[in-house]
């Protein structure tokens, strides 16, 4: 998803939905994904992503994507031949996933929450893709039980890449140069002086810094190997990148990889930030924890 687009002007709201899952599935149920990502701006966090993914793949190795959405990487990873299994939310999303199989494609597709992933057993898997929920999360509890329920089901010394949206740029694009700062801070989204946000499950996103980040994972099993920078510069240039040739675009993607994890970049961050773990050898005998969450089926 683009979260810049959310921080656009909308038209009148529909009613609102009872819950969190309301707010989300509407959006998604309205949201063409697809589209974005079929045009060449669409397409940088995906090769990036997928560029330190492919670093550490292995044959055989088992991948669940959690929030797999409409299946891009999902699908993307079970045509190299691995055994991916997709865990998504909203069921808008399952069926436009469903519809791009193609004859032999071998994957396994669920409804699922990232909240309660009891469905798996203990280690089940090689590498965890956490993509989506993380930003979709409002509290710190919520956001340590999708993290600890992911490392749960990845086996001791694999591998998880969570991803999360970061504040900073996207306010200073979205909120001055678009002129909505004001606004925002009236509606009490950002404070003034820190210029921290605050997102309510209506918002749809949740934004965050990178020290947020840190102290959300701080105390977790897992050692931390990089972050990416999943989309460089794409939403200032998505025209400019929309309108390069193919030739260009193939010069311009080496570029942006080799940048992604770069410090100089990492704090110019305009959106996607990924965060690659490797998971303790020895993990905790139980990081699931027992309460239902509201979200849950």
């Amino acid at each position: 998803m683009n979260p810049l687009r959310l921080f656009r002007r909308r038209p009148a709201p529909q009613p609102a939905p009872a819950d969190a899952f309301g707010y989300v599935t509407r959006h998604y149920n309205t949201h063409d994904e697809d589209a974005r990502l079929a045009r060449q701006h669409g397409q940088v966090e995906f090769l990036t992503t997928m560029r330190y993914i492919e670093r550490y793949l292995r044959p055989g190795m088992r991948v669940i994507e959690i929030g797999a959405a409409t299946g891009r990487y999902s699908l993307a990873l079970a045509r190299k031949g691995y055994d991916v299994t997709a865990v998504e939310l909203v069921q808008h999303n399952i069926d436009v996933f469903r519809k791009k199989l193609r004859p032999g494609d071998q994957l396994d597709i669920r409804q699922g929450n990232a909240l309660d992933l009891t469905a798996f057993e203990d280690g089940s898997f090689d590498m965890t893709l956490l993509f989506g929920p993380m930003y979709h999360l409002y509290t710190r509890e919520d956001q340590l039980r999708a993290l600890r329920e992911a490392m749960r089901v990845t086996r001791p010394g694999g591998l998880l890449f969570a991803a999360y949206v970061l504040s900073d740029v996207t306010l200073l694009y979205m909120g001055f140069e678009k002129g909505r700062m004001e606004e925002w801070i009236a509606k009490g989204m950002v404070d003034p002086e820190t210029f921290r946000c605050h997102s309510e499950p209506k918002d749809v996103i949740q934004l965050c810094r990178r020290e947020d980040i840190e102290a959300l994972t701080a105390d977790l099993p897992a050692r931390r190997l990089h972050y990416v920078n999943a989309d460089g510069l794409m939403e200032f240039m998505a025209k400019a990148l929309d309108d390069m040739t193919p030739a260009q675009f193939a010069l311009y993607m080496p570029t942006t990889i080799r940048s992604a994890s770069s410090q100089t970049w990492q704090a110019r961050q305009t959106t996607a930030w990924i965060s690659c773990a490797r998971t303790a050898d020895r993990m905790p005998p139980r990081l699931r924890p027992k309460p239902k969450h509201p979200y849950q089926q």
